[in-house]
């Protein structure tokens, strides 16, 4: 998880201007009169480490073992159980 105590990063280093897609939110805002005080929030969002990772791919990291030890389980089980005809349900 991390050492601790946790090392929380000063608020000033996240900055709108370092970020064209939210420098040109920043912008258009802007231009209607408006300002997003919480844009800075989303920075973090933008930075090298964040990149490249799917929601997709966290959702489903770690799918293909547990379908494969699935499949190992049901053949496990079904090997172990044999030729019972009282749980034969047909």
């Amino acid at each position: 998880m991390g050492k601790l105590p946790y090392e929380i990063p000063d608020w000033r280093k996240w900055q709108v201007k370092d970020v064209p897609e939210l420098k040109e939110v920043e912008d258009l805002l802007a231009r209607k009169g408006l300002k997003d005080p919480w844009l800075r929030n989303e920075v973090w969002r933008y930075q090298p480490l964040c990149r490249g990772v799917s929601m997709w791919r966290m959702l489903f990291k770690g799918f293909q073992w547990g379908a494969i030890l699935f499949v190992a389980a049901v053949g496990v089980e079904r090997a172990l159980k044999g030729n019972d005809k009282k749980n034969d349900h047909h």
